[in-house]
């Protein structure tokens, strides 16, 4: 089988990993437009048991992976400049470029090399493959090559975003509510190495007008976002790695896949970042795709088919979590008016995945007060 894999990232490395590793003989080619060394943001987080999934089958990439990630057992949520911790609630993290490397020697130990500033810019460049796998990202050129064959659709989030690091190492993943006069702003912010946290900054569109970001540079942003976030930051410095403004962007496809291209990763579904599941709905997909080809590898159609049955209630479930904690933070100023102990009760419940009874048994700290 002559496979082509659009795009580097988590999905389609470690889905090019899955497939040679267990059919040597099959041709498999990874294509990517930006720089091997490149990436955009800082930090990957997981659930605290979001990897354990690969224990059982790919023990070596669980034991590539978890040694170099950051791990606690606590969250906090911080409003009003009061702090409370929610116990049990853990979580992983590690670099972005750090696990991109990760999953590249996977790739390289059995044989694959992705081909860097690769840009695919013409549909005629998909053709010649048995399949052709869209793991290029939102914007990806190989689904919009057949954009009414998906059945595409995006909403994009009213709030405003940017993704920002810091030399801080913050000892839990935090959620920093503030308040100035030009509004209310909120930064979810974690470690993701020893010497570096990942810090987004969010706010709401009224906010951002008031603030007059539509006007300042990123300097002039940066700056600004470090006076809102002093006391959180501590002296420490916001680093910009291409850090503008962005609305999220809730997108779904009626189906997955057309003819012998089939999507995955965030070209397929996006999961909003506040839960920390869109790499792990990533390498799952890639899991269950590859069992399906091997399971029907003399049928293609019938093997994408198989993919979305099997995946797609899982899929499904997930992302109405995440969209309801998406919806949650695009009202959080109204949520705001809440005393810090009952917003934090708000806010861990805001996916409708902990109800009180299972906050109970793994946050029995925080539910006693």
């Amino acid at each position: 089988m002559k496979i082509l894999v659009a795009g580097a990232g988590p999905a389609g490395l470690y889905l090019a990993y899955l497939v040679k590793r267990r059919h040597p003989e099959w041709d498999v080619r990874v294509v990517e437009q930006n720089p091997a060394g490149s990436t955009f943001g800082f930090g990957v987080v997981f659930s605290d048991r979001a990897l354990e999934f690969l224990r059982a089958d790919d023990p070596e990439t669980f034991e590539r992976v978890t040694p170099a990630m950051e791990s606690w057992t606590n969250l906090i949520v911080v409003h009003r400049g009061t702090p409370v911790v929610i116990d049990g609630i853990g979580f992983a993290a590690i670099g972005r470029l750090r696990f991109l490397q990760l999953l590249q020697r996977q790739l390289g130990s059995v044989g694959v090399l992705p081909e860097y500033e690769k840009t695919i810019a013409a549909k005629e460049e998909l053709e010649g493959y048995d399949l052709v796998v869209a793991a290029d990202g939102v914007n990806s050129f190989v689904r919009r090559s057949q954009a009414d064959a998906f059945g595409t659709s995006i909403r994009l989030l009213k709030n405003r975003f940017a993704w920002y690091g810091t030399a801080k190492p913050f000892a839990t993943l935090t959620q920093t509510f503030v308040e100035n006069a030009d509004g209310t702003f909120n930064a979810h912010h974690y470690r993701h190495s020893a010497a570096m946290s990942t810090f987004v900054v969010e706010c709401d569109p009224a906010t951002w007008e008031r603030a007059g970001f539509a006007a300042l540079d990123e300097a002039a942003t940066l700056g600004y976002c470090e006076r809102v976030f002093d006391q959180a930051l501590e002296g420490h410095r916001l680093v910009s790695n291409k850090s503008i403004w962005r609305n999220f962007p809730n997108l779904r496809n009626a189906r997955w896949s057309a003819g012998n291209i089939v999507l995955l990763g965030d070209a397929q579904r996006t999961a909003h970042f506040s839960i920390g599941s869109g790499t792990r709905l990533a390498m799952e997909d890639a899991i269950a795709l590859v069992n399906a080809l091997s399971q029907h590898r003399k049928n293609i159609p019938e093997a994408l088919a198989a993919f979305e049955a099997a995946r797609r209630p899982a899929v499904d479930k997930l992302v109405a979590a995440a969209d309801a904690s998406g919806d949650w933070y695009e009202r959080f100023p109204e949520h705001m008016g809440l005393a810090p102990r009952e917003f934090a009760w708000s806010y861990i419940q805001r996916s409708g995945r902990i109800d009180p009874e299972k906050l109970r048994a793994i946050a029995p700290r925080f539910v006693a007060g």
